[in-house]
C-alpha cells in the first residue's frame, strides 16, 4: 500500500496480483452486489473498544493500568 501510495496510485494499479489488491476487489465485488440494501451505522466508541479487545487487537483496562504502572517504574527507575 505504501508503495502505491508513493507513486500516486491505487493497490490495484500498482500491483493487481497482490493480496491486498485481491481483497480490495472481493470487497468492491461484494458491494456492488450487496441486496440488502441497508444503511450501515457507525459503532459508539465503547463498542469499538469491546471489538479490539475481543479481537485481541486492544488490551482491556486492567491490561492499561498495568502497562502505565510499568512505563511510570521505567522511567522511575531510569531517574534514580
Amino acid at each position: 500500500l505504501q508503495r502505491a501510495e508513493i507513486r500516486r496510485m491505487t493497490v490495484e494499479q500498482y500491483s493487481p496480483e497482490d493480496n491486498q489488491a485481491q481483497e480490495y476487489n472481493t470487497l468492491a465485488e461484494k458491494i456492488i452486489n450487496n441486496e440488502k440494501l441497508t444503511i450501515p451505522t457507525p459503532l459508539e466508541m465503547d463498542e469499538l473498544e469491546e471489538l479490539l479487545i475481543e479481537f485481541g487487537l486492544l488490551g482491556d483496562e486492567d491490561d492499561r493500568q498495568k502497562q502505565i504502572a510499568e512505563q511510570d517504574a521505567a522511567l522511575k527507575a531510569g531517574k534514580a
